[in-house]
């Protein structure tokens, strides 16, 4: 098998009909049926070659034709299947897969190649993350290319992440129990509609980042459980191959031809969707054997130990062969736990991600603006915990959606206190979240400052921004200062070009536990940037922060300024240092630090 298995397998239009090919090496028989042949596949019966490839040619078959594979098992049993690699499927919750070809022409060219030269990890990068079917609830993929796209570049955000596409069963799962890894939902429309979305972004200078599922899919009885009667996608242990959290079917690394499946598919969505980059979820239950597994409920690997080592060399295999074909990718690993190397070279025996989301720092930073300012100081080592271990990966930032559902309410129902002190506080969070090394994601509906948590059956509550609601100015404020943080951080290379070394980031203050205060300074191609943060309930009218240039300093930006619907007790605008030393540095001035607030200064020379 080839790392483009998608021109060989599935269906495809011929002149005269349609090619079908699926592998199912165990089974007794497979036909084809559809509604072009009533549904009886007798008469369309698929002839098995030596790669356990059944294959064979329909006549008079047209685009949008239905079709599944009735297949015999080797267990006796015969089973309707859809086609593990359809490219397009029914509706859900019909799940027959349809016959297309792409007529989409593309217009990203010059994205395209310029993409292979870039170099995510030293460039800005601030994501969107998005669940299509909620964001404004009944728009097609082409009606979210006129709205969604225009939205996401208003307000400044590099790239935009789209909860998985692929084709699922339950709307419920929100696309992580996928049942079609080539078809993107045809919810929303067809696969060129999904093309023309890409494609509308890319215009717009947005990147497009898919969250990718290869750790798990369910059990549906039509979809790849026990494909031809046997364990064939899942391994057969079910200590292995079944996941007992999600209830779920886990596939059988083992197999070569499940790897290439899934690698075939990585690259499907690079190759035929031109997309920026693969989040890939779950990994930390790909990595280790034991995962949510007691004692005797998992099988040790051939060194004893609790690593999957064929996941390993997946992962490896996946990042080197991606970022060798497409270059300029982001590669992005979703995993929990310590694992050593997630996104160090795999010449170095690491994993090879571009990117690790970086999940302890969103429990230990919500967990401390969970906390009435008053108590705080308990808490103060909280945020700063993430600098001792920061340069060990290369971190994204997330405040995803899996923070804002379950009962974990909205990122502004989390800050305490009344409600100017959420809206202060929530300002605060996004301030600090851009100003801190890596790079951030912030999931829809947070810029508006949503009060309800977040939903997949409803739109977001946009109406909050209506000039009629109460609080409008706050919410408004709030969707004002994410795009006001986006265009500074886009301007800035201190924010983001020295990431993740150790030249780009240092203290000035991290012990003010008293006052709840937090000074640091960002560093990047030659510009400076310094960050103050005053995260007590207190304004304090003179504290004295090091600087480490001399002359005058300007705010960039302040959270507490009227435009972002803060009480405008913000610094004065510019200051000149004094030689008095302070926090490490020869020079200092006196700053007005308004109540839960975030400020940003820099040189007036740059």
């Amino acid at each position: 098998m080839t790392r483009d298995l998608w021109h060989d397998l599935g269906s495809h239009r011929r002149e005269g009909g349609v090619d079908f090919a699926v592998w199912a090496p165990n089974a007794h028989d497979v036909q084809v049926l559809g509604d072009f042949n009533g549904w009886d596949g007798s008469g369309h019966g698929l002839r098995r070659g030596d790669d356990g490839v059944w294959r064979g040619r329909v006549e008079g078959v047209d685009d949008g034709a239905l079709y599944k594979y009735a297949v015999h098992g080797a267990d006796g049993v015969r089973r309707e299947k859809a086609d593990p690699f359809a490219v397009w499927a029914e509706v859900p919750p019909a799940n027959a897969s349809r016959v297309f070809t792409s007529r989409h022409t593309w217009t990203d060219d010059a994205w395209v190649e310029q993409r292979r030269t870039r170099q995510p990890w030293a460039e800005p990068m601030s994501v969107y993350e998005v669940h299509l079917g909620s964001w404004r609830v009944g728009l097609s993929y082409r009606e979210l290319a006129e709205t969604l796209v225009p939205y996401v570049a208003e307000q400044g955000f590099t790239h935009v992440e789209l909860m998985p596409v692929m084709e699922h069963p339950f709307g419920g799962s929100w696309g992580y129990q996928v049942t079609g890894y080539y078809a993107p939902t045809a919810r929303f429309g067809d696969p060129d509609d999904f093309r023309a979305l890409v494609d509308a972004f890319h215009a717009a200078g947005i990147g497009v980042i898919l969250d990718w599922v290869p750790a798990h899919f369910p059990r549906d009885e039509w979809a790849l459980g026990r494909f031809d009667g046997t364990p064939l996608y899942e391994h057969p242990d079910p200590r292995r191959g079944e996941h007992p959290d999600w209830g779920t079917f886990v596939f059988d690394l083992t197999k070569g031809e499940v790897r290439e499946f899934l690698l075939a598919n990585a690259f499907w969505w690079f190759e035929e969707f031109h997309v920026d980059g693969l989040r890939v979820d779950a990994v930390a239950s790909m990595l280790y054997l034991d995962y949510s597994r007691g004692p005797g409920g998992w099988v040790p690997n051939v060194h004893g130990g609790n690593i999957d080592l064929e996941a390993v060399s997946f992962f490896q295999e996946l990042n080197a062969s991606c970022y060798a074909r497409f270059g300029g990718i982001a590669m992005i690993a979703e995993e929990s736990t310590a694992y050593d190397g997630v996104t160090r070279d795999v010449a170095y025996d690491g994993l090879g991600f571009g990117f690790k989301w970086n999940l302890g720092w969103m429990h230990d930073t919500l967990g401390y603006f969970a906390v009435d300012p008053m108590y705080r100081s308990h808490d103060h080592h909280r945020l700063t915990f993430a600098m001792m271990y920061h340069h060990a990966e290369n971190f994204v930032l997330p405040l995803s959606h899996d923070e804002v559902v379950h009962g974990k309410g909205s990122l502004l129902g989390k800050m305490p206190g009344d409600r100017w002190k959420q809206f202060a506080g929530l300002r605060a969070l996004l301030a600090y979240q851009w100003s801190h090394p890596g790079k951030q994601l912030l999931f829809m509906g947070a810029e508006i400052a949503q009060d309800r948590e977040w939903s997949e059956e409803r739109s977001l509550d946009w109406d909050v921004l209506d000039a009629g609601a109460a609080e409008a100015s706050s919410h408004a404020g709030v969707q004002r200062l994410v795009s006001a943080l986006n265009a500074t951080y886009a301007d800035n290379p201190a924010l983001w070009k020295d990431d993740h070394t150790p030249d780009g980031f240092a203290w000035l203050e991290a012990d003010d536990a008293a006052n709840n205060v937090y000074a640091f300074l960002r560093r990047g191609d030659g510009r400076t940037l310094v960050c103050v943060a005053n995260l007590s309930g207190n304004t304090w009218q003179r504290y004295r922060v090091g600087l480490p240039e001399k002359g005058a300093w300007r705010v960039v930006l302040c959270t507490d300024d009227t435009e972002y619907g803060g009480a405008g007790a913000s610094p004065d605008p510019e200051l000149v240092t004094e030689e008095i030393a302070w926090h490490r540095q020869t020079s200092s001035a006196e700053l007005r630090l308004p109540a839960l607030s975030v400020t940003w200064l820099e040189p007036v020379d740059g």
